[in-house]
């Protein structure tokens, strides 16, 4: 039998128990290395790096086979603990929900919305966010992205997206991280976004939560365009045990906040310890 094709994995730290951080997009490998880095000397973590868009199309499924797959040999060790970001939160609690047995616990930071209401707020947060310019320079790009057929250079435009929404999304971000992204995915992202969208109309997501019984906890900043206590409220209807921590001047990514960064690690490990 042939054995799986898995994804890259990055790895630090060499003791303590297994951290399996889950970056966001989709599409937007790299980004955790940050967190990744300040953990290592309590945890062993592993940072998957998603699978990229291909000739099959992206689904929600490919993704979970292959985290699944990526984790064999650390589940050998005993359950690990989830963390996931934005779209990897969302993955985090759609791979629980398969495997319970598998995981000890779930950090969700700046998880994504499950259902139309939320992403409303969502889009009309971002868009009072927006000044002319933004706006210019956002339709701008999605004008190329509509006549642009060459792979590399929609890539080079998504990368821009990330920058301005990234932005958008922070509220004092000492820097962004787009350094950190190894390649953007702008084919990956589309296509994994439908398929998690698809979940959610036919009624899979998030009621499949139901079969999560570990605790899982929500780190989500007060400026985050995200709309946390509606997710929180979202999620507390299939989920037992969830908690919902609230940082103070803080956006979507907390690590590259300079008012939150320091609170949100101190969360996070005493969340992880």
């Amino acid at each position: 039998m042939q054995a799986p094709e898995l994804i890259q994995v990055r790895r630090y730290g060499d003791s303590g128990p297994y951290v399996v951080l889950l970056h966001g997009g989709p599409g937007t490998p790299g980004e955790m290395a940050p967190v990744a880095r300040h953990l290592c000397n309590r945890f062993r973590i592993l940072e998957p790096l998603q699978r990229t868009s291909g000739k099959i199309p992206l689904t929600v499924a490919h993704h979970v086979k292959d985290l699944h797959d990526v984790l064999r040999e650390p589940l050998q060790a005993g359950p690990v603990r989830l963390v996931g970001f934005s779209w990897g939160a969302m993955l985090a609690l759609t791979y629980a929900a398969l495997y319970p047995e598998k995981i000890d616990r779930i950090v969700l930071i700046g998880c994504g919305t499950f259902d139309k209401h939320a992403r409303r707020i969502y889009e009309n947060n971002m868009k009072q966010r927006m000044d002319t310019d933004t706006k210019l320079h956002i339709d701008n790009i999605q004008s190329q992205l509509t006549a642009e057929n060459n792979r590399k250079r929609r890539n080079e435009l998504f990368s821009e997206f990330g920058s301005i929404y990234t932005q958008l999304q922070s509220f004092k971000p000492t820097k962004t991280d787009l350094e950190y992204i190894l390649n953007y995915d702008e084919k990956g992202f589309r296509e994994t976004w439908a398929d998690a969208l698809y979940l959610q109309e036919k009624g899979t997501q998030p009621v499949e939560f139901k079969h999560i019984e570990i605790p899982v906890i929500m780190i989500h900043g007060e400026e985050d365009p995200h709309p946390g206590p509606m997710i929180y409220k979202t999620l507390t209807k299939f989920i037992r045990d969830i908690k919902n921590l609230q940082l103070s001047r803080c956006g979507h990514k907390p690590w590259i906040e300079s008012d939150a960064k320091i609170e949100f690690y101190k969360i996070l490990t005493e969340c992880l310890t």
